[in-house]
């Protein structure tokens, strides 16, 4: 039976959907304003829910943490074709797409240690992210190659860890600019 708009069951999975996606976004502004250790209170308190309710949705805080970061690679991969599609061209899109990158990188305030533990659900992550982005960035690459905006043959695995490096540490020092030294790097493609 289709929903009438009663309430029935496909528009409670779509409030659930929203209400998840709330509850991840919270999170994610709560790991960038304290790092993943940020109490789940306060992640409650910024997605207006009960502590209950996120505990309902990620029991344990590793759950939490894979879930923001999935989720956020996830953004990362979707903007990808979206720029591309944009009308900007290839060369622009390879910028603002490695931009979302760098924010990626530079928010993830303790995701490191945690990506290091012996969690098992941790372990898998690193693949996901190279499994989920690196093929992104190449056809990023590869359309601003075609389009004669860069030169052809920059590895896109190879771009993205020299960005990373780039990133390394830019959020402990306030006078460093990861993004200024990543737009160097961009632009020195062409």
């Amino acid at each position: 039976m289709a929903n009438d708009g009663d309430g029935g069951a496909p528009r409670r999975r779509a409030d659930a959907r929203r209400n998840k996606m709330t509850l991840l976004d919270a999170a994610a502004a709560a790991f960038v304003a304290s790092g993943v250790d940020a109490p789940v209170r306060d992640i409650a308190a910024r997605a207006g829910v009960g502590v209950a309710t996120i505990y309902r949705h990620f029991p344990t805080r590793a759950d939490l943490v894979i879930a923001v970061y999935r989720h956020q690679v996830e953004s990362c991969a979707e903007a990808g074709p979206a720029l591309l599609a944009s009308g900007v061209t290839p060369h622009a899109a390879l910028g603002r797409w490695i931009n979302l990158f760098v924010d990626f990188l530079v928010t993830k305030h303790g995701l490191a240690a945690a990506l290091r533990s012996d969690d098992a659900g941790f372990a898998a992550l690193h693949t996901y992210f190279l499994d989920r982005l690196v093929p992104v960035c190449a056809e990023l690459l590869g359309a601003a190659a075609a389009a004669g905006e860069i030169r052809p043959g920059v590895d896109a695995y190879e771009l993205m860890r020299g960005v990373g490096n780039l990133c390394i540490g830019a959020d402990s020092d306030p006078r460093y600019d990861a993004r200024r030294l990543v737009g160097f790097l961009i632009a020195g493609l062409r």
